[in-house]
């Protein structure tokens, strides 16, 4: 896939790190309006159009704004009439684009709660993973999520929906088929299935409340060692605990090393980054982030790793964000090697915001290096072993995902080979009591796949 295409779809599916803050109210330090505009924000739509123009005044990162005059865009905003919530949304997005950022981003209060319901680690819906087919629009079927309702049904990775409740999924964006998906807790929802040349069929589900399980573990057998295998998917709430489960899962089995597989992960909670990388790193700097005043903070890893075995780390080209931050600290302190193809390059930090009328805005409020001092942006992470797909591999790897971390997975192949020479060339190691790691909870936020 072209880069720039990449790029954008990687943008277009997630949703950034961030800290989700309350709605704010009508600032003291914001030019003043008239009395008469004031009067005109009563319940108008104009009241939500200000809420985000004041919180882009206030904390942007950019504090010239791209060089666009932000008071005068409050002044078009608030000038204009809208017969509708959808037009004012609308002409923000607008405003926003005006930034030239595209993770300064406005979310309508569907797009808004979707988020929040994902980014919490859990959902009500029927648990399937989607995706849409580059080139024909298709929807399909990535895998169906662990002890779901598509699971009991029998759904499987590589089923097309053709429809969803009697509504064909042709030109039917993979937002738009995710809201129709979701819903309350114990309503149905019939889903026309197609699966590889048979005749389709109707399978009726039950939404029910899915606990989703983002971190994936198991120890294999690799020539002769004991390899802890661990997949990191998103990092959500619940993603710090599920880590802290399978990293002490894997070294009760004797593990003797560990492959991270971050490829494909876009990002996510911040402090969960954070949280997962002190269980790898026992001490050193993980990231700093600077704000647009120049105030910077480090976060450093404090003596509760639960291990110190080898690690490997696989990333690709879609690894973003969180798992960057996640990928510096332990490339740039030699905890781990780096397998894969260079990273995403986001190195931004956004504070995300509920609206009073249920929307959502994102705003980028500060920029993070590595502890290096490395800019990522735009750049990525180089990995120290260069391993990359051509388009045939990586089809195989998402059309069966099954062959993730198998011989046929020629990233994992080699990183196994540095593992496994780092296993040699060191003593045993006695395996490490697992003290608890309880993280604090905050909420940094990232939106992977669609899930539903």
């Amino acid at each position: 896939m072209p880069q720039l295409l990449r790029r954008v779809r990687l943008v277009n599916a997630l949703l950034f790190c961030g800290t989700v803050a309350a709605s704010a109210g009508l600032s003291l330090l914001t030019p003043a309006l008239s009395p008469a505009v004031q009067a005109s924000l009563q319940d108008s739509p104009k009241a939500v159009l200000d809420e985000a123009w004041q919180i882009v005044y206030r904390d942007y990162v950019d504090g010239n704004f791209n060089n666009v005059d932000w008071v005068a865009i409050r002044q078009e905003l608030l000038s204009r009439n809208y017969s509708t919530r959808d037009q004012a949304y609308t002409t923000l997005r607008q405003a926003l684009q005006r930034l030239q950022d595209p993770y300064t981003r406005f979310m309508n209060p569907q797009q808004f709660q979707a988020l929040t319901n994902q980014t919490s680690g859990e959902l009500s819906g029927v648990g399937i993973r989607m995706k849409a087919d580059e080139e024909s629009g298709e929807i399909s079927i990535v895998e169906p999520i662990q002890n779901s309702p598509a699971a009991a049904a029998g759904i499987q990775a590589g089923d097309r929906i053709l429809s969803i409740d009697g509504e064909s999924t042709s030109g039917m964006s993979l937002e738009d088929a995710s809201q129709r998906i979701r819903g309350e807790e114990g309503s149905s929802i019939v889903l026309e299935i197609q699966r590889e040349e048979s005749a389709p069929f109707d399978v009726t589900l039950t939404r029910s409340r899915i606990q989703l399980s983002n971190v994936h573990h198991t120890l294999k057998q690799e020539n002769g060692a004991r390899v802890g295998y661990v997949r990191l998917s998103e990092f959500s709430a619940n993603s710090a605990e599920q880590m802290q489960g399978a990293i002490n899962s894997l070294l009760e089995q004797n593990a003797e090393g560990f492959v991270l597989d971050l490829r494909g992960n876009p990002g996510g909670l911040l402090d969960a980054s954070i949280a997962i990388a002190r269980m790898w790193l026992p001490s050193g700097t993980i990231v700093r982030t600077e704000d647009r005043t120049g105030g910077s903070y480090e976060y450093r890893a404090n003596n509760t790793a639960l291990t110190t075995l080898p690690l490997v780390v696989l990333v690709d080209g879609n690894s973003a964000s969180s798992s960057e931050i996640l990928t510096g600290a332990l490339k740039d302190n030699n905890r781990a090697t780096v397998v894969g193809s260079t990273t995403f390059g986001k190195a931004l930090v956004q504070s995300v915001h509920r609206l009073s009328d249920g929307s959502g805005l994102a705003v980028t409020v500060s920029h993070y290096y590595t502890p290096n001092g490395t800019d990522i942006s735009q750049l990525g992470i180089t990995p120290d072993i260069q391993v990359s797909l051509n388009e045939s591999q990586q089809r195989q790897l998402t059309t069966n995902p099954q062959e993730r971390a198998t011989a046929t997975d020629v990233q994992y192949v080699r990183a196994l080979s540095a593992l496994q020479s780092t296993i040699s060339a060191q003593p045993r190691q006695p395996r490490q009591a697992a003290e608890p790691n309880q993280p604090r909870q905050d909420t940094r936020l990232s939106l992977p796949l669609q899930m539903n």
